[in-house]
């Protein structure tokens, strides 16, 4: 048995007008982030930790912000897509653990559901879904409210 370890990260602007999509659950609040897609960084992290595990590109190669087939696409489907990807290579999720880096809103309410979504879209259960939240206790551009972050770290397994 074979194991990958693989990291991602994404940052988007938070703008008024748009849906706050986290972890393909829409949240509610003021403004969303602004993106190409629905702009789910917690998405695209997991996608580009997925991605990167099995050496495949990252989400940018597979999914370009340039291409009209993924403008205001919802992430779920770049998840899943993932997903595919990766099983096709022969691999399987073993866990994620995932970090939001935001100050408002607070998504501990949410968490559990950003939790199904993902665990059911990866085909992994939901104890193998780690989804935290921290603030940069007002510093830097997710201190003042311009924008948010998301990291992930996943375990891939492949079978040799």
């Amino acid at each position: 048995m074979s194991f990958r370890i693989g990291f991602g990260i994404d940052f988007h602007q938070l703008v008024e007008h748009r849906d706050l999509w986290l972890g393909g659950v829409k949240i509610p609040h003021e403004r969303g982030a602004k993106g190409h897609s629905d702009a789910d960084v917690l998405l695209h992290a997991i996608c580009d930790a997925m991605l990167g595990a099995a050496a495949l590109g990252d989400i940018g190669v597979h999914f370009p912000d340039t291409s009209s087939e993924f403008k205001d696409i919802d992430s779920k489907i770049l998840l899943k897509r993932s997903v595919d990807l990766i099983t096709s290579a022969g691999y399987k999720i073993n866990n994620i653990d995932s970090t939001l880096c935001l100050e408002q809103p607070k998504i501990k309410p949410f968490v559990p559901l950003m939790q199904e979504v993902i665990a059911h879209i990866c085909g992994i259960s939901l104890g193998d879904v780690s989804i935290k939240a921290t603030t940069t206790e007002k510093m830097g551009f997710v201190g003042r409210e311009e924008g948010l972050v998301a990291y992930a770290t996943i375990l891939l397994v492949k079978n040799v």
